[in-house]
């Protein structure tokens, strides 16, 4: 298969290489139902003692999901292609993390949103010196996704709420630290790592090859991120904030400033939910609810206007500021589906 995704087996490797550089690999619905395919098919397949998953271009790994078809659908007012391709996609995402074989990825560049779901679900997840990787949802009215908010709750402390809420973006060291990614090879060795994985199907070649990560800035500050996001809701969160002396606290009221009232505050919710029932399954479900009503109910396609299609950068949220989103609004985004609850 070749265009926007390049799958194949080479040697010992089944190899998923993404090929949109001019779009920073953002991932289509059609590349997502295609590594799901071929995640099926090699599972079982004894030619293929690993999977390895690239990306062409030294910008991004995977920049996120393609919008585009979603807001010109959600606009139009159909909401079920926009549905249709997050259970999708988020099936894809439930059987990379539970593969029953190494998963190697390559993380360069961008590895945001829906990236961090092909790319940091993986047992062997590498990040070099140019490595970005972030959960951004909430500054288009969406909530970290493709089961983030699982990645979310596994980091350590109260870092995963700040990350979710906040949006800020992990440098290599950072996403060691984060649980994001497992191994540093600095990129001027990566064809070397990939020749050989492609020859030896042997995975332990990758901790051969892994050196020490840079120093994270998020740990020097973990204590002051705890303190600051323990908070329940997002209003505890803000009065936490706003009453801190902090460069902490400072920078965070800047981002969160950008970022969609709703998402934020159903973002944090879903954060602990996921952190009380540590389940892949459990954690895309409770994304999917906020996901399925995002376009009706949520702020994602005006965040996809201002961000995206007018890049006027001045979204009109459904709530004044992250002080304003009342309980009841988190509930109803995140209430059961019934009939249209998540599978996988």
């Amino acid at each position: 298969m070749s265009g926007d995704i390049d799958i194949r087996i080479e040697g010992r490797a089944g190899r998923i290489t993404l090929n949109r550089p001019q779009a920073l690999n953002a991932a289509t619905y059609q590349m997502c139902r295609a590594i799901d395919a071929a995640l099926v098919a090699w599972a079982s397949d004894d030619a293929v003692a690993l999977v390895m998953i690239d990306a062409v271009g030294a910008r991004a790994f995977c920049s996120g999901g393609d919008i585009q078809e979603m807001y010109d659908t959600g606009t139009a007012g159909d909401f079920d292609y926009g549905r249709r391709f997050w259970a999708d996609e988020y099936r894809m995402n439930a059987r990379m993390f539970g593969f029953p074989k190494p998963v190697v990825t390559f993380l360069q560049g961008y590895t945001m949103g829906g990236g961090v779901g092909i790319g940091c679900h993986g047992s062997h997840r590498i990040v070099c010196e140019s490595s970005k990787i972030a959960m951004p949802e909430c500054g288009i009215g969406l909530v970290p996704d493709v089961g983030g908010t699982l990645l979310l709750a596994r980091a350590p402390g109260r870092l995963g709420e700040y990350l979710g809420v906040t949006a800020a973006r992990m440098g290599p060291g950072d996403a060691v630290h984060a649980g994001f990614a497992d191994y540093f090879v600095p990129e001027a060795g990566w064809n070397d790592l990939k020749t050989s994985l492609i020859a030896s199907g042997d995975w332990e070649a990758v901790d051969r090859a892994a050196q020490t990560p840079p120093d994270s800035a998020m740990a020097a500050r973990q204590n002051e991120i705890d303190s600051l996001f323990g908070g329940e809701t997002l209003r505890d969160v803000m009065n936490m904030l706003v009453h801190r002396e902090s460069d902490v606290a400072r920078e965070a009221l800047g981002m969160i400033a950008k970022n969609s009232p709703l998402a934020m505050a159903c973002a944090l919710e879903l954060v602990h939910r996921a952190r009380l029932r540590d389940d892949i399954v459990a954690a895309l479900r409770n994304e999917y609810r906020f996901t399925f009503r995002a376009m009706e109910h949520g702020d994602f396609l005006e965040g996809i206007r201002a961000a995206i299609i007018d890049k006027d950068r001045q979204p009109a949220w459904r709530h004044d500021g992250p002080m304003d989103v009342p309980a009841v609004a988190v509930a109803n985004m995140l209430r059961p589906l019934g009939a249209d609850e998540w599978t996988p």
